[in-house]
């Protein structure tokens, strides 16, 4: 999930019914989430990354889209007026395709994807009243009119960490690549084994290369061993330092059969990662997978082909959207209407949105053995009690 942090193209993905008062339909495997009845229109803005010439722009400027088209073939009784913007990827034209929305009616704006760009047009309309919910996960353009969408760590931190004290792993070590997504990384863990009840005994890092892990591993192990650390909570993802940091400090005498290995990304994407030694047995977080199985299944049915691993933020928008709508609001998608503490579900499970612009998941925790991950501690399908 690191990708969407930085910029980086290649890999975005390796990277929810509304309850009480704001109520969709209960999600549950075989249906899709649903608004009920209900009137109302509203204009969506979605901004997308198409037009900057590269395929992987345009296969998820694709993906979002049919996304976001499939949510609202599943509202009953709401309309929305969707209207697409290409942006590129830059964030200049993000912030004029924004304005140009704006000034053509939209009530609010679904994208865009990467942070610089919605940052960009966050602030280009600012003065409007319009929000912004962006599909980036980067904490750092998250508030006053735009919201991120995607998982971030501070709520995969947090939802990890209490499961391991719950489980008696409460001194953990931190081990964080090092550079600017591991130091981000190292303070979401920080903060969560904090709010968890459990304690960081040890923290070490690694520079970002090849030999800067294999240098580090050694000391990295005694220094877990020493500390008396249950868990090790690693930063690394799989398209960066997971596959050597894992095995290295296994062979150094921290096998993940004695100590537990927790990651704070997607350690099944891509799924040839369930397969490596030094991860089995460990812990990684993800969205409810039944829910998000049965999207993939629906959109695969629809579209001919597979949907991107962040298009479901799409239609994580367009339910929330659709939801206020039924509640029966009118005019632009307010600040106080998006944090409602109750929060909303789409293909991702449940989630809310939080005034700082942040975001709460609900997620389940997997566990892997025998190359394939087996969920350990379900999802939870409403805010309260374990895993909030």
């Amino acid at each position: 999930m690191l990708s969407v942090l930085r910029r980086a193209r290649k890999s975005l993905g390796q990277i929810a019914l509304s309850l009480a008062a704001v109520a969709l339909a209960a999600c549950t495997p075989g249906s899709a989430p649903s608004t009920g009845g209900g009137s109302g229109k509203v204009q969506v803005a979605l901004l997308v990354p198409a037009g900057s010439g590269q395929a992987s722009d345009e296969l998820l400027a694709r993906s979002l889209q049919n996304a976001a088209r499939m949510a609202i073939s599943d509202l009953n009784g709401v309309q929305i007026d969707l209207r697409v913007y290409n942006t590129a990827g830059q964030p200049g034209q993000a912030a004029a395709m924004a304005t140009q929305a704006v000034a053509e009616g939209a009530q609010v704006i679904l994208g865009p994807v990467y942070a610089q760009e919605a940052n960009a047009a966050g602030v280009a309309v600012a003065g409007s009243g319009v929000n912004v919910l962006a599909f980036s996960n980067n904490p750092d353009i998250a508030g006053n009119n735009v919201f991120v969408l995607g998982p971030t760590f501070d709520n995969t931190a947090r939802r990890l960490a209490s499961f391991a004290v719950r489980q008696g792993k409460s001194k953990i070590m931190i081990v964080h690549d090092r550079n600017t997504a591991g130091d981000l990384g190292r303070a979401a863990i920080q903060r969560g084994v904090a709010a968890g009840g459990g304690s960081v005994v040890a923290t070490g890092s690694y520079e970002f290369s090849q030999n800067g892990v294999v240098q580090a591993a050694p000391v990295l192990a005694a220094q877990a061993k020493s500390s008396g650390a249950q868990a090790v909570f690693l930063t690394a993802d799989t398209a960066g330092a997971l596959p050597l940091i894992s095995q290295l400090l296994s062979e150094n005498g921290l096998p993940p059969s004695v100590t537990q290995y927790i990651g704070l990304t997607r350690w099944d994407i891509p799924t040839a990662t369930l397969s490596l030694p030094g991860v089995q047995g460990g812990w990684f977080a993800l969205p409810d997978p039944a829910l998000y199985a049965q999207y993939q299944s629906r959109y695969s049915a629809s579209f001919g082909e597979a949907p991107h691993p962040i298009s479901g933020l799409a239609y994580d928008g367009i339910a929330a959207i659709g939801a206020l709508m039924k509640s029966g609001m009118s005019g632009p998608v307010s600040k106080a209407a998006l944090t409602q503490g109750s929060g909303f579900v789409g293909v991702n499970g449940i989630f809310r949105l939080r005034a700082d612009g942040t975001n709460d998941r609900g997620l389940a925790i997997a566990r892997i053995a025998n190359g394939q991950y087996t969920v350990i501690d379900p999802a939870p399908r409403s805010f309260g009690g374990a895993g909030f």
